[in-house]
């Protein structure tokens, strides 16, 4: 198995030098309880939600599973909506690796698509492992969609025109999503948008192996990422598929996805072959591979040529999606 790299983008290579300087790729379960007080992630959770204004923002505590707490949702209404009567709803799904974040971290980029298309934002917080390990994050995420879709008239929103979306563990746990709205005969969802999603807890892909030690999230990172949420079951036969949507047999029947990753990026070869068998599955996706593009680029580096070409491309598949 091949570890030479693809070579990053000479413009994120720049950029990722002065991310590396606070995001190492390499993260160990003793790490974990360091990140989450860092600076670093308390700065990404306070940026101004309201985009000067454009939005009304709230938290609504709404239940979670049966038998669990409360979980919180954050609500973002367009103070202007650019139509009368109800708007689309981007239910939104933060990144982590499964251990890490709030639902405030990562919401920019779907605020960003919501002004342009006019949108309502509705990002879920969820239990984090290794303290709540699988199913507790996933049941979280759809209990919030439950209440999303009973609800999405109340905060403005239209329950025949929602979409779900997420990067990174974010994009794995939308994915389980659909997997679940469509085996519980859930809340019908428009489309899926998976960005450089973490799907397979297998780990054991040739883009993992290349990446291992580089970027900001490698293999040893993904390792400690899936054993906190699977414990020792993580790469064995019984992994569901709800947990790792990689594992999953039966792709069909699910809403229309966006897939997109860096080729310099551990997940690169798993959301490939994901998107590879949605269409083996006779369904639709729409797949981009970011030439040079390290895990998060668009985010680490927004104004980077790479990073606009992909952030136009998320709001061009929204367009056309919610345009049928």
């Amino acid at each position: 198995m091949t570890s030479v790299p693809p070579p990053f983008d000479p413009e994120l290579a720049a950029a990722l030098e002065l991310v590396r300087e606070v995001v190492s790729p390499v993260l160990t379960p003793q790490d974990i309880e360091t990140v989450r007080r860092s600076e670093g992630l308390r700065q990404l959770a306070e940026t101004d939600l309201t985009l000067d204004g454009a939005f009304e923002v709230t938290d609504r505590a709404v239940p979670g599973p049966a038998g669990a707490p409360e979980i919180s949702l954050l609500v973002c209404r367009p103070t202007a909506p650019p139509v009368p009567g109800p708007l689309p709803v981007i239910y939104h799904v933060h990144g982590g690796g499964m251990v890490l974040g709030t639902n405030r971290v990562g919401v920019d980029a779907p605020l960003t698509w919501a002004r342009e298309l006019g949108a309502v934002v509705v990002s879920v917080e969820y239990r984090l492992a290794p303290e709540h390990p699988h199913p507790a994050p996933v049941e979280d995420v759809y209990a919030g969609l439950l209440w999303t879709a009973e609800h999405a008239r109340e905060i403005g929103g239209d329950p025949e025109r929602i979409v779900i979306a997420g990067a990174s563990a974010g994009g794995g746990l939308t994915a389980a999503l659909a997997l679940l709205l469509r085996d519980r005969q859930g809340p019908p969802v428009i489309g899926q948008m998976l960005m450089c999603p973490m799907l397979d807890d297998r780990n054991d892909t040739p883009s993992g192996h290349q990446m291992q030690g580089l970027g900001v999230w490698d293999r040893t990172a993904n390792e400690t990422g899936w054993t906190a949420l699977l414990g020792e079951a993580r790469g064995g036969p019984a992994v569901s598929p709800y947990a790792a949507p990689a594992r999953a047999t039966d792709l069909t029947g699910l809403p229309p996805a966006f897939l997109d990753v860096g080729s310099a990026e551990t997940f690169r070869d798993e959301t490939v072959a994901y998107a590879s068998r949605i269409w083996q599955a006779g369904g639709v996706a729409e797949l981009h591979v970011w030439p040079g593009g390290f895990h998060g680029f668009d985010g680490f580096a927004p104004q980077a040529a790479l990073s606009r070409s992909a952030r136009e491309a998320h709001l061009d598949w929204l367009r056309r999606l919610l345009a049928h």
